[in-house]
């Protein structure tokens, strides 16, 4: 009889136990949804439910291959926008649990509304899925992507008729270019590697991605580094004398909202613009850090010239002071006043 009940004693401790490991890890999971909306930002403490500290000896986080037994959103070990991590909670009784959880960390200055006038419009070749596109002076460069139609095109910004015109393999759908001093640079979708051209689009010779870089999206560059989007919310920064290396990477969030799918890239006046895959936005982000200080809202132009789910607004570059934009299979370059 004494063994029975030990061995029910035993088994009623177990069953509370495991009740109280799974509403610890649920309260956790429950409370960091609530918080996703509001996001923290850098030097804020992370929320702990306070059931989930008395239950605790020591609570880490782990997240991207590093683990950290502090509680404050720190820049050297979150990045702006959503960060995927795991509480790791060590319980007094010596178990560890673990829960998976989603933390966003948003910039804490607001991104403000940048109104635009339009001040001019240039006819656009709508056979050009437009991937990257840059103007110097009244000169355009435009990859324009698709397997099967991938091309590089040279021409006066006004005009259709090319000045220069690379056909590209059948096997590379081109992506973002830009010019850095007298070469060219260009990135494909997912061959996993790049191009460097002469000023005449001739090729001098290729470069493979940074592993980190999954695909080539957008690109430009500040006159030390060349950028360029994957897709994802990073910005990379990368060496132009060997465009493998990763000098640095930012993520893109504004103090409302993280932003991943950062798309065509053009670097101005010490800001960062960058399109949002299928949004007609476009970001104005501070280099440093990946904040985001301004957006654009171009839905009325957007709205005009989009009529399916590929063309799309991508495409930004400047004449002066005045950005120049396009989409994929526009009919027409827009020349904006930007306030």
């Amino acid at each position: 009889m004494k063994k029975i009940f030990l061995a029910s004693a035993f088994a009623l401790l177990f069953l509370a136990s495991c009740t109280n490991d799974k509403d610890i890890l649920n309260s956790l999971n429950d409370y960091n949804i609530s918080q996703q909306s509001k996001g923290y930002h850098f030097g804020d403490k992370l929320h702990i439910p306070q059931d989930v500290l008395d239950y605790s000896e020591a609570i880490t986080i782990s997240y991207n291959d590093k683990e950290s037994s502090s509680l404050t959103i720190d820049p050297t070990f979150f990045t702006l926008g959503e960060n995927d991590v795991t509480f790791n909670i060590k319980t007094k009784s010596g178990e560890v649990l673990q829960q998976d959880a989603t933390i966003n960390v948003f910039a804490k200055a607001k991104a403000r509304a940048i109104n635009y006038e339009i001040v001019n419009q240039y006819p656009h070749d709508t056979d050009f899925f437009t991937e990257g596109f840059e103007a110097h002076g009244d000169t355009v460069y435009e990859s324009v992507g698709l397997d099967g139609k991938s091309k590089i095109i040279k021409y006066t910004l006004g005009s259709r008729t090319p000045i220069l015109e690379v056909p590209q393999h059948d096997t590379i759908f081109s992506e973002g270019i830009t010019v850095f001093g007298d070469k060219i640079y260009q990135l494909t979708y997912k061959s996993k590697k790049g191009f460097i051209y002469d000023s005449n689009i001739k090729l001098l010779k290729e470069f493979d991605y940074p592993s980190e870089i999954a695909e080539g999206w957008g690109m430009t560059n500040d006159g030390k580094n060349l950028i360029v989007s994957d897709g994802s919310k990073n910005i990379y920064f990368l060496n132009p004398e060997n465009p493998s290396q990763i000098v640095r990477n930012i993520a893109v969030a504004s103090d409302k909202e993280g932003y991943d799918q950062i798309n065509e890239l053009e670097y101005h006046n010490g800001s960062i613009y960058a399109n949002v895959w299928q949004k007609p936005i476009i970001l104005k982000i501070n280099p440093a850090n990946g904040e985001v200080t301004g957006i654009i809202d171009l839905a009325n132009i957007t709205k005009q010239n989009t009529t399916g789910n590929d063309d799309v607004l991508n495409g930004i570059a400047f004449k002066g002071d005045n950005m120049l934009i396009t989409g994929k299979n526009w009919s027409r370059i827009y020349e904006l006043s930007v306030k």
